[in-house]
């Protein structure tokens, strides 16, 4: 049986364990968050919604997604 690597995040101040492989944008999808609706931030980083897919989570990276609310 193979195992499988799991790494630790700290996603909006809570630690997550997740699969070594996933990229960023699999990881938003993971937890249904609407991607046109928030942004996301990578170790103190906003990053382009067009990066996501193309950055993989590594050990101890911190994320936060943070919604957008509409009012007046």
């Amino acid at each position: 049986m193979k195992k499988i690597n799991k790494i630790k995040i700290i996603v909006n101040g809570k630690i997550s364990r997740i699969k070594d492989d996933l990229s960023l944008l699999s990881y938003v999808k993971k937890l249904k968050i609407p991607i046109k609706k928030v942004a996301v931030e990578l170790n103190e980083e906003i990053i382009d919604k067009n990066k996501l897919s193309k950055i993989k989570l590594k050990n101890n990276d911190k994320i936060e997604i943070v919604h957008f609310i509409g009012g007046g």
